[in-house]
């Protein structure tokens, strides 16, 4: 066992987190056993109640524009209220209350509001990767990124149950049931979080400079931190990947399902089986391809996550039914999709958290969040036009906007003979 744990860095850093970052990463797969049931049928549950494409892209919107709000916020009120208590509080409203919503959903404005709690989720966002980072060791940024997204991917082992719930009790009463089920996992991933961890460090100092400060001197505060972000490169880089993955990622986690259930005709009791295939595939990557990921040469990886997506999403659109044929495309896509994910997931969080200035990370991430909110926006809307057109063309935006990071990342990098850069 010591020798596995000597080669494999991964299972070296899991065994060795200590404090904050354990009690995050050593939770997560309560986030997999809860929310990432529902997803597989997100978007056909919003359909089974009469809604339009173009009706689900405005929620998806409407999501969004939360997002972009709470981002804007999240750095003062993660410093106000600190790291933990921030958490424990906008999880509970980002996700538990929503889910609740969400079970007892009677059409489309239901989804409006869950959708404006559920936009909160920048909050604990930002003040969760804080609580995760801030006392983490440096070098081990990238390791503990891939934990999180391997343990949110460990809800693939029980998505059969929601296959067998949609073949029993028909699609809408079996995603309530998935829905209770979020809300009360999601609940007591908040107070179990809450309990085994502690303010950090920088989260202590950043609560004492606040102490006696308005709501209004701390987002003027914001100024600086402007400043901060446009004076550096890599702060900058970061930020364009993150708002190109963001929609990339919003716009396949919102027509995925309604271009393979609508135009190529997976029954429904089959969609889980899909993000089940891609969740083992992503656990498979990690330990396979991700783990062997060196922080400080970012480029080549970068190049590799965004081409796998590009051939998943131009694999996708080239089906046309099911079949044969049909299935084998669609698991070839998945793995593309999933290999392609890993790596972009994992290097955008990473870009951020090694670029942010770290006396200004809270606020710095916030800034961040609230540009790529207000830029993802209108995509939903947009992506919702397209797929009333035709349900290829949000995959073909995906492929434009894929390209267009493989120009930036070549940008970035033709200045400098090394990957790492401030």
């Amino acid at each position: 066992m010591k020798n596995i744990l000597h080669k494999n860095q991964l299972f070296q850093t899991l065994v060795e987190l200590k404090g904050n970052p354990r009690a995050c990463v050593y939770t997560e797969p309560m986030w997999g056993l809860s929310m990432n049931l529902c997803l597989p049928y997100a978007t056909v549950y919003m359909l089974s109640f009469g809604m339009s494409d173009v009706q689900v892209g405005i929620v998806t919107s409407i999501y969004m524009f939360s997002q972009m709000i709470s981002a804007f916020l999240s750095g003062a009120v993660t410093d106000k209220l600190g790291r933990r208590k921030s958490t424990a509080i906008f999880d509970f409203l980002a996700w538990s209350i929503p889910s609740i919503i969400w079970a007892s959903s009677q059409g489309f404005w239901f989804f409006v509001v869950a959708a404006l709690f559920n936009g909160m989720m920048r909050i604990t966002h930002v003040a969760w990767n804080c609580l995760l980072i801030e006392d983490a060791p440096r070098d081990k940024i990238t390791h503990i990124y891939s934990w999180i997204i391997v343990f949110g991917n460990l809800s693939a082992l029980f998505a059969p149950i929601s296959s067998v719930l949609v073949a029993k009790l028909t699609l809408t009463p079996a995603i309530r049931i998935l829905y209770i089920n979020a809300f009360v996992i999601m609940t007591a991933k908040v107070l179990i979080l809450y309990r085994l961890s502690t303010e950090t460090a920088v989260g202590r100092v950043r609560l004492e400079e606040s102490r006696g400060k308005s709501w209004s001197e701390m987002l003027s505060g914001y100024r600086n931190t402007v400043r901060k972000i446009r004076a550096s490169r890599g702060t900058m880089f970061a930020l364009i990947i993150s708002i190109l993955v963001e929609i990339v990622v919003m716009l396949g986690t919102t027509f995925w399902q309604i271009i393979v259930s609508r135009r190529i005709g997976v029954p429904d009791t089959l969609l889980p089986i899909f993000p089940m295939v891609k969740s083992i595939l992503s656990i498979f990557l990690f330990f396979t391809i991700i783990s062997k990921i060196k922080q400080t040469n970012l480029k080549t990886p970068l190049y590799g996550g965004f081409a796998s997506y590009i051939i998943s999403c131009a694999l996708l659109i080239s089906i046309t039914g099911t079949g044969v044929l049909g299935y084998a495309l669609l698991f070839a896509s998945i793995l593309f999709e999933a290999l392609g994910a890993a790596i972009l997931n994992t290097l955008r969080e990473s870009l951020v958290a090694i670029h942010v200035d770290a006396e200004e990370r809270s606020g710095a991430m916030g800034l961040i969040l609230t540009t790529v909110m207000l830029v993802s926006v209108p995509f939903g809307y947009i992506g919702g036009l397209l797929s009333d057109v035709s349900r290829v063309l949000p995959f073909v935006l995906s492929i434009v906007l894929l390209l267009l990071g493989i120009l930036a990342t070549a940008l970035f990098y033709r200045r400098s003979s090394v990957s790492y850069i401030r």
